[in-house]
């Protein structure tokens, strides 16, 4: 359910809540709630505690979901953990984990379990990369800057 809409620059930006009927919570209820609103549409995820991101490594990854369009998600990985909340996600997987959801047969609800299982491109960050994933949970973070 839309919730909100607003204007940033010269975006409009939508604010979703997450779907009561899904069983689960966190990021995936979330990520799940805007698939089930824009069913057919890839998402492009970046979390909100993520300010320091850069805008060229969103484009780097909109240029690898152009690339490799056989594959179902696209997250950069940090010394081999991937970063499954910048990334894309299409909608072929994403009704693939809706389905194993609904079938009972989705046994973790992370999104790092997501992308285990679906066909993911995961590229590492090179060590000047890894700041702008640096993440700010509270306002001391953010001032300690």
């Amino acid at each position: 359910m839309e919730t909100k809409n607003k204007k940033l620059g010269g975006l409009n930006v939508y604010t979703y809540k997450d779907n009561a009927s899904l069983m689960v919570r966190g990021p995936l209820c979330g990520v799940l709630s805007v698939h089930l609103q824009y069913p057919n549409e890839d998402l492009f995820i970046l979390a909100c505690d993520m300010p320091l991101m850069d805008i060229s490594i969103l484009q780097q990854l909109y240029w690898l979901y152009n690339l490799e369009p056989s594959k179902d998600a696209f997250v950069f990985t940090n010394n081999g953990e991937p970063e499954p909340l910048c990334g894309i996600y299409k909608a072929k997987g994403l009704k693939d984990i809706l389905y194993l959801l609904e079938t009972n047969r989705l046994e973790r609800h992370s999104m790092k379990f997501i992308i285990e299982h679906l066909q993911t491109l995961l590229t590492p960050l090179n060590e000047d990369q890894k700041a702008y994933f640096r993440n700010i949970n509270t306002h001391a973070q953010l001032n300690g800057l």
